[in-house]
């Protein structure tokens, strides 16, 4: 894939840079109550359910906002008022899950690895074990600080033999990686438009089991957060509640229909992961290296550890990457001085060799010799 556009290439997390076909969509106004954008809703619902094959037990519920907006919402709302979630951290979105707990006044227990190290399957069987009062875990799948991948099919299955609910926080994963509702127990998984499927930011989702979501009236302390309400409403009218984010929501559309027609979830995955590759050829050509072993790294963004050299300046590095056409991300790690680099989006190997580029020339305008601080 190659971009046809004069527009950066954003080599971050989200939002991501979109092709032609999705931005041209966002050029026609549409009536938030119309026959016509209602039909595309219900269109979008039924393709977020396919890709989780999830049509017999899940029902897709979209929400204005970001993808937090969305997390907030699934904890509001399937998490019941006297309910306890385990939060497994470890980087900045799992302790933003558990603050979004703690603030919707259920209580949280938190577990949390090192920034370079996964949950796993065995440490939820013990916590569990050990905490009978617990109702539902809260995992990140692809932490989005450093890119880490959580084993999501092994925790899910430990969550359901002891029969607690499962919260996926997916949004850098859905879409590339795999995750089938009828191979992997969960209440929900969450994600949003403006990462793997490359829409544009502005609405995220919910995929809910059907038969817990039913129960979950009254459960939400937010009105316009109240995911069973917003599915209610749609399921009477076809309508959202409140005004929608229509362009986003047409041009979302847009961005699923060129998905499946790429091939869909292995599909998307098989060009990320090339991406990756071809990435991380380049940066190991110039020295520097990733954060994460690549066994745990996804291949979705990746944490690089900054240049060892003193002339080495985050904010100088990116601008004059930025002037090269392409944007960065800045590290979110506590301990390492790093910076991000997304593989997602809609961009292919040309794209990454000519970002590797743009790094080298960097490098050998501020004077830095080549390796990193790790």
């Amino acid at each position: 894939m190659s971009l046809v556009s004069r527009d950066p290439v954003l080599l971050t997390p989200g939002p991501l840079t979109t092709s032609l076909q999705t931005k041209s969509a966002m050029m026609r106004d549409w009536g938030s109550w119309d026959a016509s954008f209602n039909a595309v809703t219900a269109k979008i619902r039924k393709q977020l359910l396919d890709i989780i094959s999830g049509h017999e037990t899940h029902v897709c519920v979209p929400m204005q906002g970001s993808g937090t907006f969305s997390v907030e919402a699934a904890v509001n709302t399937l998490v019941p008022r006297n309910g306890h979630m385990l939060v497994l951290i470890n980087g900045a979105y799992g302790k933003r899950l558990a603050r979004l707990v703690e603030m919707m006044r259920r209580k949280v227990t938190v577990f949390e690895t090192a920034e370079d190290v996964p949950t796993t399957a065995q440490d939820v069987e013990r916590l569990l074990a050990a905490d009978k009062s617990i109702t539902h875990v809260g995992l990140i799948h692809c932490e989005t600080s450093t890119g880490i991948l959580n084993p999501l099919a092994d925790i899910a299955e430990v969550v359901a033999h002891h029969r607690r609910g499962l919260i996926i926080d997916a949004m850098s994963s859905f879409g590339a990686l795999e995750i089938n509702a009828q191979k992997i127990p969960f209440d929900a998984v969450i994600a949003a438009s403006g990462k793997c499927i490359e829409g544009p930011p502005g609405m995220g989702f919910v995929l809910a089991r059907k038969e817990v979501l039913e129960k979950c009236a009254g459960n939400s302390l937010s009105l316009s957060l109240d995911l069973y309400d917003q599915w209610v409403y749609m399921e009477k009218t076809t309508q959202w509640r409140f005004t929608p984010p229509t362009h986003i929501v047409v041009a979302f559309h847009e961005a699923l229909n060129q998905f499946f027609a790429e091939g869909g979830q292995p599909a998307r995955l098989a060009r990320y992961t090339q991406n990756y590759e071809t990435l991380m050829a380049g940066m190991t050509e110039l020295g520097l290296t990733q954060f994460l072993k690549r066994e745990i790294q996804a291949p979705i963004i990746v944490t690089i550890n900054a240049p060892a050299d003193a002339k080495y300046n985050f904010k100088d590095f990116y601008e004059r990457v930025r002037d090269k056409g392409f944007i960065l991300y800045p590290g979110k790690l506590t301990q390492a001085e790093t910076f991000r680099v997304g593989c997602i989006g809609a961009i292919g190997q040309a794209e990454m060799r000519s970002a590797v580029n743009a790094v080298r020339d960097t490098l050998d305008e501020m004077g830095i010799r080549r390796g990193s601080k790790d």
